[in-house]
């Protein structure tokens, strides 16, 4: 079968693989769509990151190439000879988040802090980047009556909803995000969806603004023309209750941190290519809070998030094609895809790949 595999940065290959073996608890999945993920980018540009180079993956055993692509769906097409849970056709998202089952984390049902987590897609196990793929039955997250297509959303609406639970955001508390890529689109819909107050959105890329009114923002921000701090600050009274840190670099996490009110929270969503420096007293002399946020749950428990995720696509509470702004095929997931993301004249924003 055709599956895009990864070799090394800027080495991204469309090329024949082997079908995946159906072992007793899994289910095999003909793939509809997966999304192009910023880590997905970051591992183009800057990788291995996640994936595993020359050592294995601790859970999967695989090392490069490996199969790419961990936000998608599709329809079940068979299923293994233990699995109760699903049945044959059934439409389903997965949530590729691969775990060891033995570390503290994992006995605690922190699945996606185990010491060895990765991701399919990313650190082996096939990928959504691929005609078919066979996972674990529990991975796979029934869509219902959601359009099968929208389960490649699944994945990065569950990161949005994961980071706005991290960071305790209430009814009614103002929000600042800085970046409005997909993940900050799609936090910027689950803020809304968890009752935020004023939304304030800092993305210096015209179209993402844009994007970003559409998900619900109240207020957009230029930083190239105007200071995101000082604006944030005017505009809620003196700094946000929350800032979600979105865009991976160290100026838009100083802002962020910055733009939060005394005793408020940054929650970094981003994953860094980079090392950057603070000043810790932006933290002390105004009790602020940062919190890390990664990805969402998983293992036994991979329906939780993801499921509430799909409710809210169906009930309206969130709108997964809002952040869609293009469709291409599997052979031009390079040329149309990666490196349209990467330019910074691009209007494209998230481009779903169809195997």
């Amino acid at each position: 079968m055709k599956a895009a595999t990864y070799h090394g940065r800027r080495d991204v290959r469309i090329e024949e693989v082997a079908e995946p073996t159906l072992g007793p608890n899994d289910v095999h999945i003909e793939v509809e769509t997966c999304g192009i993920c910023g880590s997905d980018l970051h591992e183009y540009v800057a990788g291995p990151i996640f994936v595993p180079g020359e050592e294995p993956h601790p859970v999967t055993g695989e090392a490069m190439p490996i199969t790419m692509g961990h936000e998608f769906g599709g329809v079940i097409t068979d299923i293994g000879a233990e699995v109760t849970s699903h049945d044959v056709g059934e439409a389903v998202a997965v949530n590729p988040i691969v775990w060891c089952g033995e570390c503290r984390y994992c006995d605690e049902g922190k699945y996606h802090l185990c010491e060895s987590v990765g991701f399919v897609g990313l650190s082996g196990g096939g990928g959504g980047f691929s005609e078919t793929v066979t996972v674990p039955a529990v991975q796979a997250v029934p869509l219902g009556d959601v359009p099968v297509e929208y389960g490649a959303l699944a994945e990065p609406f569950s990161v949005a909803l994961h980071a706005v639970h991290r960071s305790g955001l209430r009814a009614g508390d103002s929000v600042a995000v800085f970046g409005s890529g997909p993940i900050g689109l799609a936090v910027v819909q689950a803020a809304r969806a968890a009752g935020a107050g004023r939304i304030l959105v800092s993305e210096p890329r015209e179209a993402r603004r844009e994007l970003a009114s559409e998900s619900g923002a109240d207020h957009l921000i230029d930083p190239t023309e105007t200071d995101p701090v000082d604006r944030v600050v005017a505009e809620t009274g003196g700094g946000a209750d929350v800032a979600f840190e979105v865009a991976g670099i160290e100026t838009t996490f100083r802002q962020g941190l910055e733009s939060a009110k005394a005793d408020g929270t940054l929650t970094v969503v981003s994953i860094f290519e980079e090392e950057i420096s603070m000043h810790p007293n932006a933290v002390v002399l105004g009790e602020r809070t940062i919190t890390g946020t990664l990805a969402y749950l998983g293992g036994p428990l991979s329906a939780r998030e993801f499921g509430a995720v799909i409710d809210m696509f169906e009930n309206g509470d969130l709108d997964p094609e809002a952040i869609v702004t293009a469709r291409i095929d599997l052979p031009d997931l390079v040329d149309e895809g990666f490196e349209r993301l990467l330019d910074d004249e691009s209007e494209q924003v998230k481009i779903l790949v169809e195997p």
